[in-house]
Order: C-alpha cells, then sequence, then structure tokens
C-alpha cells in the first residue's frame, strides 16, 4: 500500500521530529530526499552507535529516503536546493528558528514562487510569540507543556522514556501533510503549515488539563499507576513477577472482586463501590489486591485476570518486544538495509496487506551524485561540488 506514489518531498531535517514525519511519508511511497551537511550529515547520525555501529533514531527515522549532502548556504548549493523544491510537492524543514527563512526558504516566499507547494515547518513553539527564537530539544517541550508534572512519583518527576513530544509534532506534520495533499487536489493549491512540538504535546494533556480546570487539583503523579483510575497499574506476584492490570468500570469492578479477589461482597463497599470511591481510599484497597496478588504466581494472576476478564499485561523488557508473539503472528518484524547491514524493523501500522516499504536507511551522501544528475548536472560539474564540499 503505497498511495503517496509520485509524491516528492524535500526535507531539511534533523533530529526527530521531521525525520519522523518524512518517514511516515515514505512508508506510504513518498520519494524523500533528505538534504544533509557534507561531512556531518544530520546530527542524530552520532547520537549513539548501538545498531551495530549506527544510530538507534537515526536507523528507526530514516528509512526509504534518499541522502543528498548539501551546503545551501553557498550559493550553488541554495541554487541545487531551489531547483529541487520547485519539482517537489512538499517541503518540510526544522532548523534552528529562523534559519529557512534566512536562507530564503520561508514560507511566504516559497509559495510565490510555487503556488502549488507544501510548505510544513515544525519548531519548538511556533511563530510568532516570545519563545519564537528559543531552543526546543525534547525535554525542555515536556517541561513547558506540563507534561513533567504529572509524570513519575510523588516525590519525583520523570520525563516521558521516549521523544514524546517530537514524535507529537511528528505525526501532526505528518497528519497535516496529507490532508493538505487531500486539500491540493481539490483546489490546486498549497499551503503552509506550523506545527510547535509545544501545541502538539499540550494537545495530548488533554485530560490533565481539563481535570485540573479553574483552578482544582491536578492529578498526582502515581508512577506507573493510573492518577485517577483505581485499581489501575501493576502489582507483584507472590513469585515477584509484575502484573500490570486495569478495571475501568463499574461492571469489571464487580467481576473482579468476585473472579479475582473471591470477596464480592467488596463490589458495595461504601468506600469502593465507585471509581471516585476508589480513588479515594486507594491505599487500603491497594493493600487488599496486593495481599491477593501475593497469593499468586504472575501466571497463575495473569490466567485469573483475563478469565473475569479484565485487561492485564505483562511488563515486557525490549528485548521481549523484539520476540512479541502477537507481532509474530500478525508479520509485523520485517528487516530493512542499512549500511551496517540488515536489521530489523517493525512494519508501519495501519496497512494490513502487501509487503510494507522497507528500503535502506541511507548513508551519509549515498544519493548526492544521482540526485545532481536528475537536475541535469555534468559528471565534471557535480565532481567540483563534491570536491569544493559544496555537496
Amino acid at each position: 500500500m503505497q498511495p503517496l506514489r509520485g509524491i516528492t518531498v524535500v526535507s531539511l531535517e534533523q533530529a526527530v521530529a521531521a525525520p519522523y514525519a518524512s518517514r511516515q511519508l515514505a512508508d506510504l511511497g513518498a520519494r524523500v530526499i533528505k538534504v544533509e551537511r557534507p561531512g556531518a550529515g544530520d546530527f542524530a547520525r552520532s547520537y549513539d552507535t548501538r545498531v551495530r555501529g549506527l544510530s538507534s533514531h537515526f536507523v528507526w527515522a530514516n528509512r526509504n529516503k534518499e541522502s543528498l549532502t548539501l551546503d545551501f548556504k553557498d550559493p550553488r548549493g541554495a541554487d541545487v536546493l531551489r531547483r529541487l523544491i520547485a519539482d517537489a510537492d512538499v517541503f518540510l524543514q526544522n532548523l534552528a528558528p529562523g534559519a529557512a527563512a534566512r536562507a530564503g526558504l520561508g514560507a511566504q516566499e516559497l509559495l510565490e514562487l510555487h503556488p502549488k507547494l507544501i510548505v510544513c515547518d515544525i519548531s519548538g513553539y511556533g511563530e510568532p510569540g516570545p519563545y519564537t527564537g528559543r531552543k526546543a530539544y525534547d525535554l525542555m517541550v515536556q517541561s513547558e507543556a506540563g507534561l513533567l508534572s504529572v509524570t513519575g512519583t510523588p516525590d519525583d518527576m520523570a520525563k516521558v522514556g521516549i521523544s514524546v513530544s517530537d514524535i507529537a509534532a511528528g505525526m501532526y506534520a505528518y497528519s497535516s501533510i496529507l490532508g493538505a495533499l487531500l486539500e491540493r487536489g481539490r483546489t490546486g493549491r498549497g499551503t503552509h503549515l506550523d506545527v510547535s512540538m509545544l501545541e502538539a504535546t499540550v494537545e495530548w494533556m488533554g485530560f490533565p488539563l481539563y481535570y485540573a480546570l479553574d483552578g482544582a487539583e491536578p492529578p498526582p503523579r502515581a508512577g506507573a499507576a493510573h492518577a485517577t483510575i483505581h485499581p489501575y497499574g501493576p502489582f507483584t506476584a507472590g513469585d515477584g513477577d509484575v502484573v500490570m492490570m486495569a478495571v475501568q468500570n463499574e461492571r469489571e469492578w464487580r467481576a473482579f472482586c468476585a473472579g479475582f479477589l473471591g470477596r464480592p461482597e467488596l463490589a458495595d463497599h461504601p468506600h469502593y463501590a465507585t471509581n471516585v470511591d476508589r480513588d479515594a481510599h486507594r491505599e487500603a484497597l491497594g493493600g487488599l489486591i496486593a495481599a491477593r496478588f501475593a497469593e499468586l504466581t504472575g501466571t497463575e494472576a495473569i490466567a485469573l485476570l483475563s478469565a473475569v476478564p479484565v485487561a492485564n499485561a505483562r511488563v515486557n523488557t525490549l528485548a521481549e518486544v523484539w520476540d512479541h508473539p502477537q507481532l509474530a503472528a500478525r508479520g509485523r518484524v520485517h528487516e530493512v538495509p542499512t549500511p551496517a547491514g540488515p536489521v530489523p524493523a517493525m512494519a508501519p501500522p495501519g496497512p494490513a496487506g502487501g509487503a510494507p516499504r522497507m528500503e535502506a536507511v541511507p548513508a551519509l551522501g549515498e544519493h548526492t551524485r544521482a540526485i545532481l544528475g536528475e537536475l541535469g548536472l555534468s559528471r565534471e560539474a557535480v565532481d567540483a561540488l563534491v570536491a569544493e564540499g559544496v555537496a
């Protein structure tokens, strides 16, 4: 399933947000030309060396792309970039605030030249506003969006263990570009998309924001447990296995009391009859539930919870996720070529028919000569640009 066949994306991208957005487009068949700095490339290439010498972030976010090295601050490099953009459907960038505009690649200027172009800018805080020029890395935005105030334990805040603000911005850029392509199909006009990491993360903060509306107490930091629904979180079985479980409604609560706790009378106890009651008395109720888990092994607890049924899960390690039986049964783990050889890769969620697009994670500048040749540059001209560090 490659509905974006024939769509060309030129991306001045680095780190996670824009590369993640463009990879989604590439997974659906778009041609993505990733423009990188000569010699160094996307700085995410050097974050670590955990994937057989390659960066884990880079391998994850950059399959199915072509790498073009180009110094667009040099007039010759700028000319090449402008020629690429002239034939592109989408121009995507997440450079430092103001960098694209200073290079003559601002949205207004590009749309005046190319009315059908879709220009997508990803930044930390968007423009205008007092935060426009601030550097915005993922943890900074998690902090500004209030995410850290609800994540962690009562004693210690904690960042989310993945680059959630980058990913949120990348996904909103991806979905907004898809919407803009549909609109262009109706009107023939391109548009400007301004995606802010802050706004993307704040959108995902909807429940805590509304929970604390009008000065109400915010949800507490509750570790791995749910902050406002109980019981919903981890419990330790007698053999030390940690089992995650969740009761979502009163029907499940009654079944849980009878089928797992063996105490059906608790369902109507005035301290536990509703979720509001259970949340207010979570320490006492948690002790009762913990005592029952202590009587069982992890496997026994999961079997009982599943029989009720109550939602439950094992707390998997990352190694166990690669071997997850559900992912295996659905054929979700594939291989993608890289400069270090083939590595496993997860198929993109959604499409169910046919093989997913799993083309290579590119080496730095791997496609430079071929792309410059497509633009009509002679071999001698390309050699000169490469020799002088422009490409």
